[in-house]
């Protein structure tokens, strides 16, 4: 069953590189599919549309920027006047842990990871109800669930951006609106190229690829999917943090020594660095 109507638009942000980019040559593929391609980068950009074989305008766009969804509101009302799926990708981690890197850490990480996605759906949503059937899709990340040492900021937002997304499900299922959660782990990037677990045949599954992370968020939008972990053992750790809270500290705090991996694609960025000079994902 694919609940994507055809012909259909979408928009995914963070577009340019990694699960952005991934979901945009996955949805390319489907009959009658028109894309809405937002990123920071518009280079990239542009030259992921150039080699897509479906439809494609681009909004290059800083997210965190206070006039941010009303440019993109007002760009997918001018190129396509209606919305059938928002895929809000874009995110950003800096490692740190909270004594260094303290409430300036995790206020520029929530600003990307759960504020952008909060406010342009909010801004969207009024298109998305007037095109059902239609479906936000959040990517949130293992680390909403399972936090690790230094990753308190990026845990804090994925986390928020789940609990937000179970809520506004059932506020717009009503109304034709589907709302779904997509939680990677581990994935392999240009940047993160995961080679210490990919050698271990202990790891080795717990490691994924845009790709399938494309296919997941794919499917939470068409086959209307409450949320999918990739890989989907990852919900393994999920449940044994529900039930064994005590048990999954401890092995946390046994690898509070070593430096955390980023939990999806996007860069390893210094705490130094100001908000304005993120790029998202």
């Amino acid at each position: 069953m694919n609940a994507l109507p055809n012909p259909f638009v979408a928009l995914i942000t963070g577009a340019a590189r990694g699960i952005g980019a991934a979901t945009a040559r996955r949805l390319a593929r489907e009959p009658g599919c028109r894309l809405v391609l937002v990123d920071r980068d518009e280079a990239p950009l542009l030259t992921l549309a150039g080699e897509l074989s479906a439809p494609v305008t681009c909004i290059a766009v800083d997210l965190t920027a206070a006039d941010a969804p009303r440019r993109i509101r007002d760009h997918v009302i001018a190129e396509h006047g209606r919305l059938h799926l928002l895929v809000n990708n874009a995110g950003a981690r800096w490692t740190a842990r909270f004594a260094d890197g303290g409430w300036e850490n995790v206020r520029r990480t929530m600003a990307i990871n759960f504020d952008a996605a909060v406010r342009l759906t909010e801004a969207l949503l009024p298109m998305l109800r007037g095109s059902t059937p239609s479906a936000v899709v959040n990517v949130s990340s293992l680390g909403g669930r399972v936090a690790r040492p230094a990753t308190g900021g990026y845990a804090a937002s994925k986390a928020a951006l789940a609990g937000w997304s179970d809520a506004l499900s059932l506020e717009e299922a009503p109304n034709g609106v589907h709302v779904g959660l997509v939680l990677p782990g581990f994935i392999v990037t240009e940047g993160f190229p995961q080679r210490e677990l990919l050698a271990r045949r202990l790891t080795r599954w717990i490691v994924a690829t845009p790709q399938q992370t494309a296919q997941a968020i794919f499917e939470v939008a068409a086959k209307r999917k409450a949320e999918r972990y990739v890989p989907r053992g990852y919900a393994l750790f999920a449940v044994a943090r529900a039930l064994f809270p005590g048990i999954v500290r401890r092995l946390m705090s046994s690898k509070a020594g070593a430096a955390p991996q980023s939990a999806r694609d996007a860069p390893e960025m210094p705490t130094r660095r100001a908000p304005e000079d993120l790029l998202t994902k």
